[in-house]
């Protein structure tokens, strides 16, 4: 799974941005920002030996990818819903779950959900966003 972030230069500083993870980092150079912006990602997911790596830039446009995609798809939970206000509770609620743990499991990234199923947590945890998902053959 990918996601993707805009390179652009602001001043004399490159900034790369991944929106949907509201993420942002900056460098003095592009291949640094792009660095940075992998870094970000590596230390936002907080596992062990856990990487992601910046592919396909193509002038302002890059790609976010990393071999395990659960602890992307749980940082991604998570942000999404750290920007909505909600508890674990509110989500697992909105699912329709009587346990927060059955919507915990996603977040934590001990359970990879479906593409169908990821559609759904994130609408549960904010209906009012339109969130792109792209899905498309790996080059």
């Amino acid at each position: 799974m990918r996601f993707q972030g805009k390179l652009y230069r602001e001043g004399k500083q490159w900034l790369a941005e991944v929106p949907l993870f509201d993420a942002m980092t900056q460098g003095r150079t592009r291949a640094e920002a792009l660095g940075m912006i992998a870094d970000w990602f590596a230390t936002m997911a907080d596992r062990a030996n856990f990487a992601v790596r910046v592919v396909n830039v193509n002038g302002p446009v890059f790609e976010i990818a990393a071999d395990d995609s659960r602890p992307m798809i749980s940082l991604l939970l998570r942000r999404q819903r750290q920007s909505s206000g909600l508890s674990l509770a509110a989500v697992a609620q909105r699912l329709g779950a009587k346990s927060r743990n059955a919507y915990a499991r996603y977040e934590q990234g001990n359970t990879a959900p479906t593409v169908e199923k990821l559609v759904e947590l994130l609408h549960a945890i904010a209906p009012d966003r339109d969130l792109l998902v792209d899905l498309s053959r790996a080059a």
